[in-house]
């Protein structure tokens, strides 16, 4: 192997071809025992989606589950019950990145905002995320999310407050860039078509384009994964394997480099479907039963639905 080979190889992560499928899962379970920055929390049960009202049951079953594995935890509202998600996940001693959803229903991003202005006041909020792929999806105009961050600002001044969207939208927009107190980076190399084994690579490339945007601002990926089942894009293969080895890959460089990294996602949510496709429903760590996907305990259910 050539020093150019050798050097893509370090950078592309651990080489994981040669293992077997029981091979991957202990690795995979030793990586997750060891904990992880963040998770995306996942609250919606089978037949839910957001909008449908949540419980505090529900919330705090699934709360117990990924509690041994995560120092943070994300949510994406702060309507409809999710505003206990951070509650609940402070009273098991996580801390919280904390979300106000915003669209395009005015009347809706009024109450997402006065619901994360009043969880920041009352103390459950340490990172406050003001919109979340708002300019991606064209929900609101620059200058309509700009007053919603200052609005949050204003009321919350001691708590940083940033804005989440694809990792390139920090670049191409300026003022809403200088407007975050921290930049919260969505990086997926495969929604971007990346193959499995450059994967990494790429989302190094991502979280530096960010870093580049973010002038000296702390840079935290706020979402990256890759989806257990589903169609493929382009050269990014959905798989058993390929979730692992890009869990175990992005964990790996997390805890070298220092890079903050909420993993997306928990649970697996078949709401996702209607918006991604069928990949969308299988982005967790998780099932949508609350069993965990990828640890041996699970090779049976696995083999039976992926292997035979």
């Amino acid at each position: 192997m050539s020093y150019r080979e050798d050097k893509i190889m370090a950078l592309s992560g651990l080489n994981l071809d040669n293992k077997t499928k029981k091979g991957l899962q202990n690795i995979f379970k030793r990586v997750l025992n060891k904990g992880m920055h963040g998770l995306g929390f996942s609250p919606y049960e089978e037949d839910q989606k957001p909008g449908d009202q949540i419980t505090e049951k529900q919330i705090r079953r699934r709360m117990k589950i990924i509690k041994p594995y995560t120092k943070w935890v994300r949510s994406f509202s702060c309507t409809d019950g999710n505003e206990l998600i951070p509650v609940i996940a402070r009273e098991y001693g996580m801390k919280t990145l904390v979300g106000a959803w915003l669209g395009d229903d005015p009347e809706i991003n009024k109450k997402e905002i006065a619901g994360l202005i009043k969880l920041a006041k009352e103390g459950y909020v340490d990172i406050a995320a003001v919109g979340n792929e708002v300019m991606y999806r064209k929900d609101l105009t620059e200058e309509e999310l700009l007053k919603h961050m200052a609005e949050v600002k204003a009321a919350i001044p001691d708590i940083p407050m940033g804005y989440v969207d694809a990792y390139y939208e920090f670049a191409h927009r300026p003022k809403i860039t200088e407007a975050c107190d921290v930049i919260l980076a969505n990086c997926y190399p495969y929604w971007e078509g990346c193959d499995i084994d450059y994967s990494l690579i790429y989302m190094k490339d991502m979280y530096n384009q960010a870093v580049k945007a973010g002038k000296g601002k702390k840079v935290i990926i706020s979402e990256t994964g890759w989806p257990s089942e589903g169609e493929g894009l382009q050269g990014a293969l959905p798989s058993f394997e390929n979730a692992i080895k890009y869990f175990v890959n992005t964990q790996k460089w997390a805890a070298e480099d220092n890079i903050d990294i909420f993993y997306f996602s928990s649970f697996d949510e078949s709401w996702k479907v209607g918006s991604e496709g069928d990949v969308g429903a299988y982005w967790g760590l998780w099932d949508k039963n609350e069993n965990s996907k990828f640890t041996r305990d699970s090779l049976v259910v696995y083999n039976k639905k992926l292997f035979l």
